[in-house]
């Protein structure tokens, strides 16, 4: 488990709990989950996270279907430290980034925001997959601090196959949205082991191609196809193609 990933997510959070919580502010959980039309375009589950307590106060039944594991294996621990190494860091920025949009809303605007981004999450079976995370405040405090908020996650391993995770806010209610926001690298994001022509010879290998095949569709020599193979075995330890592939799915090279 990677501790230190924790701390600084909790720390994040920490930033925006700030007074005490107002029951009047909680929204009906039964309108929430009408939500779920509007957020989910795929497989999914729900959760209601506290973030003062940084613990789940409810999480759905449906993350068993997605994730392989019962709600009660869950927590908010043991949650994130399944996100892709690669993807943690941008997972850090971009709690950082709603962080400091949240501080400069209006008591009344703070509902009517929802945060939407992605990032790869292993499944119990150690297959990586990617989820779409949008999320909208369900508690806060008088003074504009966040205590809640409803969470969607959703497969969306067939709609985006590869790229780094990006954020948008969506405006409800009138108020403007901001779409793919530029993300400030606060914790460093670590470069792939794989170069960028790598990873898209190895996602054709994925795909089915045969090296002339990936040779045409590149524009380059199927020697040039060839020895990029050669080096990705290399790289990857694998002792095949088929290994290579499964091995590349499962740990999200891609």
């Amino acid at each position: 488990m990677n501790v230190e990933f924790l701390k600084e997510a909790v720390k994040i959070w920490n930033r925006v709990t700030v007074g005490e919580p107002s029951n009047s502010d909680l929204f009906d959980f039964e309108v929430q989950k009408k939500l779920l039309n509007i957020f989910a375009v795929g497989d999914c589950y729900y959760f209601i996270f506290n973030i003062k307590e940084s613990k789940f106060d409810l999480m759905s039944e449906e993350v068993e279907a997605v994730l392989g594991y019962k709600p009660s294996e869950m927590d908010v621990s043991m949650l994130i430290n399944k996100i892709h190494p690669d993807d943690q860091p941008w997972f850090l920025n971009i709690e950082s980034k709603i962080t400091e949009f949240l501080g400069g809303l209006t008591l009344d605007q703070i509902p009517n925001y929802k945060f939407r981004y992605d990032y790869r999450i292993q499944k119990k079976n150690g297959d990586y997959i990617r989820i779409l995370q949008q999320s909208i405040t369900l508690q806060y405090s008088e003074i504009g601090g966040i205590m809640k908020t409803f969470v969607v996650h959703t497969d969306i391993s067939s709609l985006k196959k590869e790229g780094n995770p990006v954020v948008s806010f969506i405006g409800l209610n009138g108020e403007p949205s901001f779409i793919d926001i530029k993300i400030e690298k606060v914790f460093p994001i670590p470069s792939t082991f794989l170069t960028s022509r790598e990873q898209e010879i190895l996602l054709l290998l994925i795909n089915g191609q045969e090296t002339k095949e990936i040779a045409s569709a590149l524009n380059i020599s199927p020697d040039t196809v060839s020895t990029h193979r050669k080096n990705l075995l290399f790289k990857t330890k694998s002792r095949n193609t088929s290994e290579m592939i499964a091995m590349a799915i499962r740990k999200g090279w891609v």
